[in-house]
């Protein structure tokens, strides 16, 4: 049995686990509820305070990790670095559950997000402590397999069910999604703390200055500038790691875009991280057969065809999109003039009510109900006279679609196949997506981790870390530029191509050089032992 097989240490397990820890802090309060919360809280303009908040917090790391890493690769201090980060982010973001002002919320939010990004860079250097390189593809593969059932999945349902049982508005519910975040984080953090320590190191000279920290960065830029192999794969991750950003920061913008149901593409994107677990696995097992920069070539070229399908799916709706609100919004005009022979007591208010119940319609009316039909106004919001004409109003409306939904019949059912169509394709780009994601962050991971100095690994993964924070800036800029100057949705997600072929063209090229370099860390690691 070769190593590769052999069972985790306790070293490697501990090292896996964190990922099951941290991973609820990506998905309750970076991505999934919390952003909601803190946009209700703050008001108009939460969502802006809300990025300028993230895009701080994401430079101040991206900033510092280059040094951070120099410093941690001193003897003892990794762990000890690792561990400030970890309790900074744990701390700030069971802070966010203390308070209902949202100013303090975001500063909280700032702080947890600059701990939980330098935790994991210093996580992501561990990886060459705990295990060697023969194993450490399968190691970092179940890290993020075990961050996606585990971080991903189980306190985010929690919170889900808590959420939906009190109200989204409730405040236990609210705080409950915050707190068994650091909680969880805490708890499985333990076993990292316990048993994974710093093998690697440069010795610690008497006094640490940050002069002497910013020599180590430019020496290590140096370094990388000289070594062809490592150039070349770090340009190559860019544009390809780029790429699988992009494509789960965008996908469900692009999915309302074209029109798609809110809930199925919820689902769908669950389903990604479900099926993400057992592929990364599985990954690492394909990895170890065919080298991990094969393997690492495969996932960006089916990123490639998922491309071309997001690609397909927006371009043969776009079309029947188009027509459909065309002749709707023309109808609309019409249905919106006729509401002015109603004496309302507050006009504005009851028009921009219908006018919502229009717009709701709109989205349904491809399918086969018709919402206003149901369509029931709050007393105590209106008077009782214009509740009353409310109701007249609306009883004609739907009437009105009615009418229209019979004199369209084609129009809309070859809209409404073309969008069942697009949801059996962004389903299968999920199903896609979630057996590569997983895998190809994993063997990236652990890949750079066979490539780097053992003894420098966190100053050269303080650099694999900018890469990274700084990757999702090219694609969602290509996205919107290209959609915008078509005016097509489909060519800004075609537009991504171009970021997966740049990365497997570098990464096809630099092949021999990769593989001298790899040669060469395995040699240097013999040496160490």
């Amino acid at each position: 049995m070769s190593t590769a097989d052999k069972r985790f240490t306790k070293k490697e397990r501990s090292w896996i686990l964190y990922d099951w820890a941290n991973s609820v802090y990506a998905t309750n309060i970076m991505t999934a509820i919390f952003p909601t919360i803190f946009v209700a809280f703050a008001g108009e303009g939460g969502d802006i305070w809300w990025g300028y908040g993230t895009s701080f917090a994401t430079l101040i790391i991206a900033i510092l990790a280059p040094i951070l890493g120099s410093i941690a690769d001193y003897k003892g201090m990794k762990k000890k670095l690792f561990t400030a980060f970890m309790l900074l982010g744990v701390t700030a973001t069971a802070l966010i559950a203390v308070t209902n002002d949202w100013r303090f919320m975001l500063v909280a939010y700032v702080i947890s997000k600059i701990g939980f990004s330098g935790s994991n860079l210093f996580y992501d250097s561990f990886l060459t402590d705990v295990t060697t390189n023969e194993r450490m593809d399968k190691v970092s593969s179940w890290g993020y397999a075990m961050g996606y059932i585990g971080g991903s999945t189980i306190p985010f349902v929690l919170s889900i069910g808590m959420l939906l049982a009190l109200g989204y508005s409730s405040p236990v519910a609210q705080k409950f999604s915050i707190l068994i975040t650091s909680v969880w984080w805490l708890v499985f953090t333990i076993p990292f703390l316990k048993n994974v320590e710093q093998v690697h190191y440069i010795e610690r000279p008497e006094k640490i200055s940050i002069r002497t920290a910013f020599d180590n960065v430019l020496g290590t830029m140096r370094d990388i500038g000289s070594s062809r192999g490592m150039l070349l794969f770090m340009l190559a991750y860019f544009f390809y790691i780029d790429g699988v950003g992009t494509v789960i920061s965008i996908s469900t913008a692009y999915g309302t875009a074209l029109g798609l149901g809110a809930t199925g593409m919820i689902l769908a994107l669950l389903v990604t991280q479900i099926v993400a677990m057992p592929s990364s696995i599985l990954f690492a097992r394909m990895a170890r057969k065919i080298t991990t920069r094969k393997a690492i070539l495969l996932a960006i070229a089916v990123y490639m065809v998922i491309s071309l399908v997001g690609f397909y799916m927006g371009f043969s709706l776009e079309p029947h999109q188009e027509a459909y609100q065309q002749s709707y919004a023309a109808r609309q005009a019409e249905w919106t003039d006729s509401l002015a022979k109603y004496p309302f007591e507050d006009g504005e208010a009851a028009r921009a009510a219908l006018g919502g119940a229009l717009k709701d319609a709109q989205a349904a009316l491809p399918g086969d109900s018709l919402p206003l039909s149901d369509l029931h106004f709050e007393a105590s919001s209106y008077s009782s006279g214009d509740l009353q004409l409310l109701e007249q109003a609306r009883a004609d409306l739907a009437l009105a679609l009615g009418e229209y939904k019979a004199a369209e019949a084609p129009l809309i059912a070859d809209y409404a196949q073309a969008l069942r169509l697009s949801t059996i394709l962004f389903w299968s780009m999920a199903i896609l997506v979630g057996t590569m994601q997983g895998g190809i962050q994993a063997v990236s991971r652990s890949y750079f981790g066979k490539l780097v100095p053992k003894k420098r690994s966190n100053e050269y993964f303080g650099f694999f870390d900018i890469f990274g924070k700084f990757a999702t800036v090219i694609g969602p800029l290509l996205y919107a530029l290209v959609g915008g100057w078509t005016g097509r949705s489909s060519w800004g997600a075609l537009g991504l191509l171009l970021l997966f072929l740049a990365g497997f063209v570098i990464l096809l090229l630099a092949k021999k050089p990769l593989e001298e370099l790899e040669m060469e860390r395995a040699a240097q690691a013999l040496l160490e032992e």
